[in-house]
């Protein structure tokens, strides 16, 4: 198996994208601070099983187009990217796989054009209808003023500490948010905390993956990736029309059980209740026991194999 990278013009950008295969089109949607790259097992693996995988670099990553702009990374902009990467493959229907960040514009792809989506799969990061508040102000009230959110907020000042020791910064969050870390006690911690392997990496990431992750970034930069959170406001005033609405297309949910957005306050018992309060056609929510944040890489066989399972029960 192969996987080839080329570039598609789509919503007035140049985009990257990672595919192999022919057959039926699974895009993978990645998250933050990661690419295409993190969907290196699921390209293989699907490939083999029939399907054509695409994976891009979204917006502002690696090597897709990267606006300055803050207001270019609202939700409608990263959905907008999807709709237009599928008439760049010459496709009208896909099946869309989320993980982190690349979980909301997955669910908002299937939520907004429903009729280019044959189904969802979300990683880590469960659809929850847009409530009375913008979801900054909701997570801040869960897990205080001095959440990672909040300290990504002001332009520039996240770009530079993470930038001044690039490497650290991605392997602490690879490692830190992994299920091989220690638990930490407060669910509202920086997305990267200060602590790193000493020793071997865990067996699911190799020095030459975190070569690959700081090589992307070395290109792009942090600016684009930290701008999708600067949307939170603009995305829920965009979302109106949408109030409270569900993810009507079949989907499916998969998380770890020590993924630190599982481990947020309530968030455990929301997944138990998606089917009834958000995700009406859920096929399944499945909790891996003693996995992390980076589901697709802790634990390639078994979401490989709930893909691939997925994949084969949709009309």
């Amino acid at each position: 198996m192969t996987i080839t990278q080329r570039t598609i013009q789509t919503n007035g950008l140049n985009m990257r994208i990672a595919e192999a295969g022919d057959g039926p089109l699974v895009l993978l949607l990645h998250g933050f601070p990661e690419s295409w790259y993190s969907y290196r097992h699921q390209i293989e693996a699907l490939s083999a099983a029939g399907y054509h995988v695409v994976a891009p670099d979204q917006r502002g990553y690696g090597g897709t187009d990267s606006p300055e702009e803050v207001e270019k990374y609202t939700l409608l902009h990263l959905v907008g990217d999807m709709v237009g990467l599928l008439a760049g493959l010459g496709e009208d229907k896909c099946v869309v796989v989320g993980h982190d960040w690349g979980s909301p514009v997955a669910a908002h792809f299937g939520l907004l054009r429903p009729d280019l989506v044959r189904g969802v799969v979300l990683l880590s990061v469960p659809y929850l209808p847009r409530g009375d508040v913008d979801a900054l102000t909701a997570l801040t009230e869960i897990l205080g003023p001095n959440n990672y959110q909040v300290l990504f907020q002001e332009v520039g000042l996240a770009e530079a500490v993470m930038q001044a020791d690039l490497r650290r910064s991605l392997l602490s969050s690879l490692y830190g948010l992994s299920g091989n870390a220690p638990l930490v006690s407060d669910p509202g911690l920086s997305e990267f905390p200060s602590e790193i392997p000493e020793g071997p990496l865990p067996e699911w990431l190799t020095n030459e993956d975190v070569d690959y992750l700081v090589s992307q970034f070395e290109r792009s930069g942090l600016r684009g990736p930290l701008n999708w959170y600067r949307n939170s406001k603009a995305n829920w005033e965009l979302m109106a029309a949408w109030h409270k609405a569900s993810l009507l297309p079949p989907s499916l949910f998969i998380c770890g059980d020590r993924d630190i957005v599982y481990r947020w306050p309530g968030f455990s018992g929301i997944v138990k209740v998606l089917r009834d309060i958000s995700m009406p056609n859920l096929t399944k929510a499945i909790v891996l026991e003693g996995c992390g944040h980076w589901t697709q890489q802790e634990r390639s066989n078994e979401v490989n194999e709930l893909l691939i399972e997925f994949l084969a029960g949709l009309p």
